[in-house]
């Protein structure tokens, strides 16, 4: 579902009808955050009423990020990561967190809680790791550079072929999951590659994948940590280095004929 600019840029959280979307499981979202005071309050306010838990990872913020954080939502749970990284910041928050449900995205804006929902339902239906993709229909990305653009379909031509399978979208951290497979998953990462190393793991455990459609937002303000090429390269490594005994995996994209 793509909006309009003026619905991008409306300070009232955007409403769909799955915003009262129930799922039968408890859910816990976890928000890596390292310097996004500006960007918390616009995040927290459209977490949708189905998320019963958000947990904050702070990596060290010099602003005013977890205080912001608690102002928005008072029931956030705050926790410090314990080292450097995005993978490790992601590895705090599923340790830390409660739900049946994991859910993890980005602090900076560029991912629409809204969302929410439509990854809760296909866990409620039988999958076991649902991941967003810019590449379906119904998603898209108003923030792909061109070289971010060439650096995920190279290194998606060489997931696709590694793994026997058929992913549309790979360098995108939109990801629900069930946390009774976090030990499945076996995370060791700690930097932006954690992401292609959930996929690896998941599709050589076996698990049952989706695919949704999920429209990629401009940051809203500051800059990003990503690399573009030194992360590129680490991805590539993971993908390589996790190869062995890969099995065939049908990934089922939602809008896939």
């Amino acid at each position: 579902m793509r909006r309009s600019s003026d619905q991008l840029n409306s300070p009232q959280p955007m409403r769909r009808s799955t915003d009262g979307y129930r799922s039968r499981h408890s859910v816990s979202l976890v928000v890596p955050a390292r310097n996004e005071a500006r960007n918390i309050p616009w995040v927290f306010e459209q977490i949708p009423r189905c998320v019963g838990e958000v947990i904050l990872v702070d990596g060290s913020s010099t602003d005013a990020t977890v205080a912001i954080a608690s102002h928005c939502l008072p029931s956030v749970r705050s926790v410090q990561q314990s080292g450097p990284g995005k993978g490790n910041a992601l590895r705090t928050g599923f340790e830390a967190a409660t739900g049946e449900y994991i859910v993890m995205m980005d602090a900076d804006g560029s991912m629409w809680p809204g969302e929410i929902p439509h990854f809760l339902h296909f866990l409620d239906n039988g999958y076991d790791f649902v991941k967003g993709s810019r590449c379906i229909a119904g998603g898209g990305s108003l923030d792909f550079t061109r070289t971010r653009s060439l650096g995920n379909r190279a290194l998606l031509a060489v997931v696709n072929r590694l793994y026997h399978t058929r992913l549309t979208d790979l360098c995108y951290g939109y990801c629900a999951f069930r946390r009774s497979f976090l030990d499945t998953l076996d995370l060791r990462s700690s930097g932006f590659e954690i992401e292609a190393e959930m996929i690896a793991h998941a599709l050589r455990s076996g698990l049952r994948i989706a695919e949704v459609p999920s429209l990629e937002l401009p940051r809203r303000s500051g800059r990003s940590h990503l690399h573009a090429v030194s992360d590129g390269r680490r991805v590539l490594r993971t993908l390589l280095a996790e190869r062995p005994g890969a099995r065939s995996q049908t990934v089922h994209s939602v809008g896939e004929r």
